[in-house]
């Protein structure tokens, strides 16, 4: 028998709320949001309620952190030489994002070229993705603030630290979820990784949503966690 036929939740089919602040939902959100994604775009992507402010406020936070990622990777905040279309797109439509990219850019004293991020923005964006990807998930919503956000690229981890963030359960990643929620039926027939564009974007959740982790464009590797419930 299939397990995704044992059991329906009908919060999964919900969206009366903003996800990332409460507030009555006036619109939907795509989470990962598609300026994280190439096209053609996943079937199916996971939507969550959002309000419009929400939704609204983050989309330029966003944008700016899909920019960066590709800037770094290819070394370059030009428009000519990013290699993803979409970004390529946004740098050329909006010159100011792209000019602050540039004087983002600098040599170090040993000539290695070092980015001036704002980390702000870059956690705002990842503690929003980690929400949407709860109550996805979870049909839970996780308002209150997390106990820790971070961020670091995969090449600058640790053979060690590399493997315990890629190996679901380990540590705390145990256990199942609520036996009628998303995750469950995940953890029950694909568990692991959440690959939503291969190359691009995945992420993981701990089963009652205390550790979320996630990876953009497989470069920038993000978790987010709540110790205390």
């Amino acid at each position: 028998m299939d397990p995704r036929h044992l059991y329906f939740d009908e919060r999964l089919s919900l969206t009366g709320c903003c996800v990332y602040c409460g507030v009555d939902s006036g619109s939907r959100d795509h989470c990962p949001s598609k300026v994280l994604l190439d096209e053609p775009f996943p079937l199916n992507l996971p939507v969550v309620g959002a309000c419009v402010d929400c939704n609204n406020n983050f989309s330029l936070d966003e944008q700016y952190v899909a920019c960066l990622i590709e800037a770094v990777i290819c070394g370059s905040a030009n428009p000519g030489h990013v290699s993803r279309e979409n970004i390529k797109r946004i740098l050329t439509d909006t010159p100011g994002l792209a000019a602050r990219l540039k004087e983002s850019k600098r040599l170090d004293e040993s000539g290695n070229i070092v980015w001036d991020v704002d980390a702000d923005r870059i956690r705002r964006v990842v503690l929003k993705l980690a929400r949407g990807h709860i109550a996805y998930e979870l049909s839970a919503p996780k308002f209150e603030e997390p106990d820790s956000v971070s961020f670091v690229p995969l090449i600058l981890m640790s053979d060690q630290q590399r493997s315990v963030f890629e190996s679901p359960g380990k540590g705390s990643l145990v256990g199942l979820p609520e036996i009628n929620s998303r995750a469950f039926i995940r953890a029950v027939t694909s568990p692991g990784w959440v690959v939503v564009q291969p190359g691009r974007y995945r992420y993981l959740i701990e089963p009652d949503g205390a550790f979320v982790s996630l990876v953009m464009s497989e470069y920038l590797a993000c978790h987010v966690a709540w110790y205390d419930d």
